[in-house]
């Protein structure tokens, strides 16, 4: 709204799965909030749509297709951005490349190697390129923030998960380090931890393959999750999307290698 203080006045970010529920929300907060916002994801058309949405709404937005698995693909991008726009001040990534059916919803002793590793090497691969493609700028500028998205299995141990859980929690110690290298240049690295959102596509599969697994009605099996946490509700994508703007503001200045925990008491700190 004209004349009122915004969080992200200025800046510039990148989000990397901008096609998708979360990433697309991420966008819009950002958008805004103030910020010029770079749309990136695998599937030009569905960032195409969330950057037409912003330009609607009155904010600056840009779409490209990029491949974040890809190294080339990411250090083109942000070298792209950067010359646009002279720096680079957020980098969200909001992948969610690793199909759940193979890799969820299977007891360990019967999971193949190949189906336990592909999430930690999958996001593991992504998170490392486009947060080291960020860090590299915003380590010369001196000011940054670096961005992940990890769900709840990221600390609180699951059954039926796969290498899922021990994927989203390679993305919080690696985001401890980022912060212990990247700290003292001036940049920050923090996670979002979530609980499940039945809100995304990819949430409402995998609620659906353990509720398979357990032989019950996938609707009894988020009830069962959602009765877990002390709002007894499951964390909603505007919340994820308020807070990493919060976080990618200066008001957010004191915090860097730790998580933001929106799991609503289904972990407690």
């Amino acid at each position: 709204m004209e004349g009122q203080a915004v969080l992200l006045e200025n800046k510039t970010a990148i989000i990397y799965g901008a096609g998708g529920a979360i990433g697309g929300a991420v966008a819009r907060t950002f958008a805004r909030e103030g910020a010029k916002v770079f749309l990136s994801g695998r599937t030009l058309s569905k960032v195409e749509r969330v950057a037409r949405e912003i330009v609607a709404a009155g904010g600056t937005a840009q779409a490209f297709q990029v491949d974040a698995m890809e190294e080339r693909a990411v250090e083109s991008h942000v070298a792209v951005v950067v010359e646009q726009t002279g720096r680079l001040d957020v980098s969200f990534n909001a992948i969610t490349a690793v199909p759940q059916p193979g890799t969820q919803g299977i007891p360990i002793a019967q999971l193949s190697v190949d189906s336990f590793t592909a999430p930690i090497t999958t996001y593991m691969r992504s998170h490392f390129l486009t947060a080291r493609a960020a860090a590299r700028r915003m380590a010369e500028q001196g000011s940054g923030v670096l961005l992940m998205h990890t769900p709840e299995p990221a600390r609180l141990g699951a059954a039926l998960v796969g290498g899922m859980g021990p994927a989203w929690a390679a993305m919080e110690a690696f985001n401890r380090n980022l912060s212990a290298e990247f700290g003292p240049k001036g940049v920050r690295a923090i996670c979002v931890r979530s609980s499940g959102m039945p809100e995304t596509e990819t949430i409402d599969v995998v609620f659906g393959l353990h509720a398979n697994a357990m032989g019950i009605p996938r609707e009894q099996f988020q009830g069962f999750i959602e009765s877990l946490t002390h709002r007894k509700r499951s964390t909603k994508v505007s919340e994820v999307a308020e807070m990493a703007a919060f976080l990618a503001s200066d008001r957010g200045s004191g915090m860097t290698g730790t998580v933001a925990n929106l799991t609503g008491g289904l972990i407690v700190d």
